[in-house]
């Protein structure tokens, strides 16, 4: 079973403190289809995972952001790969981006991410933040 090395970031509106959600269309694979998910991809050869989210995000979203302190680190095996994604807390540098890969974005609160259907391994994260936010 293929393992890949992921990041995500975790984009924090430094005006309200709501977090970027984006949600996927179509994929290969019925289970992450139309989840929620926190932007991101792989990491390439010879790239820091820091290297690797600013890279995706510009690919992905035109999105330019201030990587900052980890979130967290997640383990998940899915039915037909396996992942573990680093996830990084960000800021944006400007207010402007656009959806490449994925269909839909929303805006919430901390509180207010268990609303969504997310990817599974980004559950994990979502508990993170909560814990985090009543610490």
């Amino acid at each position: 079973m293929k393992h890949y090395q992921v990041v995500a970031a975790v984009v924090v509106r430094p005006e309200d403190g709501k977090v970027l959600c984006v949600q996927r269309g179509a994929t290969r694979y019925a289970y992450t289809a139309y989840k929620y998910e926190f932007p991101g991809g792989k990491i390439e050869p010879g790239e820091t995972p820091q290297e690797a989210l600013h890279r995706e995000l510009l690919e992905e979203m035109d999105y330019d952001l201030a990587i900052g302190p980890p979130v967290a680190t997640v383990e998940h095996v899915y039915p037909d790969f396996g992942i573990t994604l680093q996830a990084f807390r960000c800021t944006p540098r400007n207010a402007n981006f656009r959806l490449k890969e994925h269909q839909a974005y929303r805006w919430l609160a901390i509180e207010e991410l268990p609303q969504l259907d997310w990817a599974a391994a980004d559950v994990d994260i979502v508990q993170a933040l909560l814990r985090e936010e009543h610490s």
